[in-house]
């Protein structure tokens, strides 16, 4: 049983676009009051961080979490960032920077990359098995840089590094929270040896806890097995009524295929999440209590896109479940992104943090008993 208090992380990004809601016209838009107003939203509504992702095309995420950082106080930044476009040590000073001028609120998510045809637009052409080999390499060298008291060498198989030392340094200790994304058993390798944080997307129970107990017995293998927590991702839909939550549900999905065009145009994801969540979605439109999987066979599962579907209480519910199999994390965004935030700011997230309160309260008298 979680002992933590439960965390939850939004996502932001650089423009008012989901599934259902079009890209504003033009390359290249960032609208510097969105990214604003959606930071302060969910800080305000009680999120402890935000979520900024990663692609080929996105704008420079380091720019975008400054930015952030500088229109918040408290909410804290989740920085994805792949390894291998800049130097170890050169991402290991500007994280630490960044987490210096945060006052200490930043992490990082560490992704290698699903698709090759998303590398290969940033110039990247290693097979997936290579990327999250570099990545452990990589993250050997950052972990120095950030913890060497002395200037270092390195000799690994993608880095070499001759008297490194960086005049910065993290301001949290003994670094920054490094989350780790990745569902093959190669990703699963490197999170049991590197991740404080393991993320999933929304799988059914019975898939998370067999994830979970693969990352564990990695992180075993380097007596971690008790430090890696666990974070998965949904996509609650909320209603005053269960059916009126389903209802909202297949509106929805309606207006996402609407935006493309009728239909499903999405290719075969190379990436091994993206595979399981498909899995799921053949299994039916509703997995387990009310796991909904419908947008997901329709986007060809491109990004977390299963749904918690219900009344608050009736999601709540379903997020315990989760969180009784060690799921200490839940990262949750909706389809209208900043009012999805102030609704669940509102209506989910204290219900979930006073339930989980209660039960980490209820485990120690529970275990005393026995």
């Amino acid at each position: 049983m979680p002992e933590r208090p439960a965390e939850f992380i939004g996502m932001i990004g650089t423009s008012n676009a989901s599934e259902i809601r079009a890209a504003p016209a033009g390359p290249g838009v960032v609208d510097k009051a969105f990214v604003a107003a959606t930071a302060r939203g969910h800080e305000y509504a009680g999120f402890d961080r935000v979520l900024i992702g990663y692609f080929s095309a996105a704008a420079d995420g380091f720019q975008v979490a400054a930015f952030a950082a500088h229109s918040t106080e408290r909410l804290g930044l989740l920085l994805a960032h792949r390894p291998g476009f800049v130097a170890p040590t050169l991402a290991a000073r500007q994280l630490a920077s960044l987490d210096q001028f945060s006052d200490g609120r930043l992490a990082v998510h560490v992704i290698s990359g699903g698709s090759d045809a998303d590398q290969a637009r940033d110039g990247d052409f290693l097979e997936k098995a290579e990327r999250y080999a570099r990545t452990d390499d990589y993250l050997d060298v950052v972990k120095q840089a950030w913890t060497s008291s002395k200037p270092f060498d390195h000799d690994g198989p993608y880095y070499h590094v001759r008297g490194a030392v960086a005049a910065v340094r993290c301001l949290q200790k003994p670094y920054i929270p490094v989350y780790f994304g990745g569902s093959s058993d190669e990703a699963i390798a490197v999170a049991g040896k590197h991740a404080d944080v393991y993320a999933l997307w929304g799988e059914s129970l019975a898939a998370v806890a067999d994830t979970i107990g693969k990352v564990r017995a990695s992180a075993a293998r380097h007596g971690r097995a008790d430090h890696i927590r666990f974070s998965v991702s949904f996509r609650p839909i909320l209603g005053r009524t269960e059916d009126e939550a389903w209802t909202r549900a297949h509106r929805i999905l309606e207006q996402a295929k609407a935006l493309r065009g009728g239909g499903s145009q999405a290719r075969e994801p190379q990436n091994a999440g993206s595979q399981r969540l498909l899995a799921e979605a053949a299994r039916g439109p509703v997995v387990d209590k009310r796991l909904w999987t419908e947008l997901a066979a329709l986007t060809g599962a491109q990004g977390n896109s299963t749904s918690l579907v219900g009344t608050p209480e009736q999601v709540c519910e379903a997020m315990l479940d989760y969180w009784d199999l060690g799921v200490t994390t839940f990262l949750i965004r909706g389809f209208d992104p900043l009012e999805d935030a102030l609704e669940y700011g509102r209506d989910l997230i204290p219900l979930v943090r006073a339930a989980t309160a209660a039960r980490s309260a209820h485990a120690p008298a529970t275990a005393a008993a026995e």
